[in-house]
């Protein structure tokens, strides 16, 4: 049996030691682990009452800088724990069967199973009573694709509302006061919406209690639809919306 020296022994041993202690489950891995626990959250803590928004990417970054050794799984949770929630108002628009419909565009960035991406523009609309949907791609956000598929979402209900809600006082009004009161209207958007025989009501910028509601509807058809579903072309995407978006 060969001889090694006292010293080569020692440092052997003392490599081991080292190597059973950087295992999962050891008694210094967990002491570390505690040590992480309750060091990094005040870290992260500091970060989110500077920059509440910053990412949770950046965070990990410097916390790692700062000899944070934990997962970005572990930490990811931590900032979700952490980070504040503003609350949103609840703001809801209750009505009577037929008393109104809401209307408003909506684009979103869709990717094809090809690989291809385009952006998409729609206009969504909503019976307010019974949540029912439809929505339609558009060529644009002009007066024309709005007056046209607002048609055809009224014909495939089979009837009109009493007022038709919108979202874009720009698209359809051209002249307003202060208070919100059209002085004059988009001429195309005024004969057809009169020849249509529904009436109007805007919803303006900056009033979140009009407004929520309205937003809520594309947010709804983003996630709800085009977040979840996958197509294969254009064509696809309008067949699935032809089918309809569960409510």
């Amino acid at each position: 049996m060969p001889d090694f020296p006292l010293r080569s022994v020692k440092r052997i041993a003392e490599r081991v030691q080292w190597c059973m202690s950087m295992m999962p489950g050891s008694a210094q891995t967990k002491d570390r682990q505690a040590q992480h626990g309750r060091e990094f959250p005040k870290q992260v803590m500091a970060i989110l009452q500077e920059t509440p928004d910053l990412a949770s990417l950046e965070i990990l970054r410097r916390v790692r800088e700062a000899g944070y050794r934990g997962g970005k799984t572990m930490l990811y949770a931590l900032v979700a724990s952490l980070r504040s929630k503003p609350a949103k108002p609840l703001v809801r628009f209750e009505g009577l069967p037929g008393e109104f419909s809401q209307h408003d565009f909506g684009q979103v960035e869709v990717e094809f199973r090809n690989g291809a991406s385009q952006r998409i523009h729609f206009f969504a609309s909503r019976l307010k009573y019974s949540r029912l949907v439809r929505v339609s791609l558009v060529a644009d956000e002009a007066v024309e694709s709005l007056v046209r598929t607002l048609a055809e979402h009224l014909a495939s209900w089979g009837g009109r509302p009493l007022l038709c809600v919108f979202d874009r006082p720009k698209t359809i009004a051209l002249k307003w006061r202060n208070n919100g009161e059209v002085t004059e209207w988009n001429p195309i958007f005024a004969y057809a919406t009169l020849e249509m025989g529904v009436g109007v009501e805007l919803c303006w910028p900056y009033r979140a209690q009009q407004k929520g509601s309205v937003e809520n509807l594309v947010g709804f058809v983003k996630s709800s639809f085009f977040k979840v579903r996958r197509f294969h072309d254009e064509e696809d995407l309008r067949q699935q919306l032809r089918i309809g978006i569960a409510r």
